[in-house]
């Protein structure tokens, strides 16, 4: 394993929380200082990046046909190494105010549990390419346990649920290891595709991945509220072709989200069949932690100790528990080098 001097340690070292639908940057000695969704917009007639973050996502479903906006992650894996290189060199740049420095920064970036060889080279090739001059790898639960002040270092048990844009991360760690983890594709973008189905399904309509989103932040919900929820969405009707409006309920998200939630509780229970007997007693005491976007919604917590059986609690500012994860780790890289994904052991395994 690869071990690191502190002394290579620089005021521009960043970490970076590499998400499906938002990446988040973390500047050494400064904290998180960008929150941008992963999109790019591109000109195919001149090849030219056109747009990086919000002003991209403010593109989506209304540009001409010879511009286009990527998301360059899909299930939080790179699935266009070119545009992800320039979403990257536009974070370093901005995280670095645009100045240029004789020395690229170290970058520490989260990738999803059981992602393999080329996709971690992918990411680490991405990064160099855009700037980086020393490229750690970890993975997201990972850093995400580190985030929420978890005792990652010491003999107990801790399990956390990582529900991303693309993937869900289930892991359990203990003594500097990860003990047992799944992913799943059932989170965040999953849950815009059941809203997305259900609409059409239930009234007739036709509306995007945008207005979805929109829908799951402002009434999302897994369990009945105190006060229903509504959110007002418009959309094509299929049987006229024209615009139309509805009203969703929290309860309609209840019902989109049913089939997916089951799915994400039947692989938490996978990862917890797999896990050594005295370290499932350490989860069945200390519980749950969940971080990423997913947590926010609404009656989350309650229904996992529910089905699980477990105490479940979501860790303080759940979106940003990854990379400020990270970026503890920039500011003193050496006690974490056991949880590094190291390049030479992809190289020999390649």
């Amino acid at each position: 394993m690869k071990r690191f001097s502190k002394s290579l340690l620089f005021s521009s070292d960043i970490a970076i929380d590499l998400g499906t639908a938002n990446t988040l940057v973390y500047v050494r000695g400064r904290g998180v200082v960008i929150t941008e969704p992963s999109v790019v917009a591109v000109n195919d007639k001149t090849h030219q990046v056109v747009a990086v973050g919000a002003g991209a996502r403010a593109m989506l479903g209304k540009t001409p046909p010879h511009i286009r906006t990527v998301r360059p992650l899909s299930h939080g894996v790179i699935s266009d190494f070119e545009v992800t290189q320039e979403l990257l060199t536009y974070l370093i740049n901005k995280a670095q105010n645009g100045r240029i420095r004789l020395f690229g920064p170290r970058v520490v970036i989260g990738v999803p549990t059981g992602v393999t060889n080329v996709q971690s080279r992918a990411v680490r090739d991405a990064a160099k390419n855009a700037g980086a001059r020393e490229t750690i790898i970890l993975e997201e639960t990972v850093a995400g346990a580190i985030g929420s002040k978890l005792p990652v270092h010491d003999a107990v048990g801790t399990m956390v649920l990582d529900i991303g844009g693309g993937t869900t991360d289930i892991a359990i760690i203990a003594l500097k290891g990860v003990v047992a983890a799944k992913s799943s594709q059932v989170a965040g973008d999953r849950f815009n595709e059941n809203i997305i189905d259900f609409v059409r399904s239930e009234f007739k309509l036709g509306i995007g991945e945008r207005t979805a989103e929109d829908v799951k932040i402002a009434i999302g919900a897994v369990t009945p509220q105190p006060d229903s929820l509504s959110h007002t969405v418009r959309g094509r009707d299929f049987a006229t072709g024209l615009p139309r409006e509805i009203t969703l309920t929290d309860a309609h998200i209840r019902e989109a989200l049913a089939p997916s939630l089951d799915a994400l509780l039947d692989t938490m229970k996978e990862v917890i069949e797999g896990t050594p007997p005295e370290i499932l007693s350490d989860v069945l005491e200390r519980g749950v932690t969940v971080f990423g976007g997913g947590a926010l919604l609404r009656g989350l917590p309650q229904i996992l100790a529910k089905m699980l059986g477990v105490p479940v609690r979501v860790a303080p500012d759940p979106l940003s528990s990854v990379v400020r994860g990270a970026g503890i780790v920039t500011e003193n890289p050496e006690p974490f080098a056991d949880f590094f994904i190291d390049e030479e052991d992809f190289l020999n395994e390649a």
